[in-house]
């Protein structure tokens, strides 16, 4: 059994621009970052060490959250990252 995916051996991933992949069952929201609570979330999540900034320098279009509490930061729509999670061979798409 995997440690890190219990009881999953299917591992869906999902690709959130420039390569970056992310487990697809870790996902809890995929969210814009205008709000002012989410951009709460993302100081909060860059003070305790746990964000991910997988933007390359552009700018965030998407804060993804994952159930070990990680904050991911994408240069994709949330749109864009919701419509390959729900394809079917998610981790072989491009930007």
């Amino acid at each position: 059994m995997n440690p890190v995916f219990p009881g999953n051996m299917d591992i869906k991933l999902v690709n959130i621009g420039f390569g970056n992949i992310v487990a697809a069952n870790r996902i809890i929201a995929i969210v814009s970052p205008e709000s002012a609570p989410i951009k709460r979330i993302i100081q909060e999540a860059r003070e305790k060490g746990v964000l991910i900034d997988a933007t390359y320098g552009r700018r965030t279009r998407a804060v993804i959250v994952v159930d070990s509490g990680h904050v991911i930061l994408s240069a994709v729509q949330p749109e864009t990252v919701a419509n390959r999670l729900s394809s079917k061979d998610t981790a072989s798409e491009d930007m």
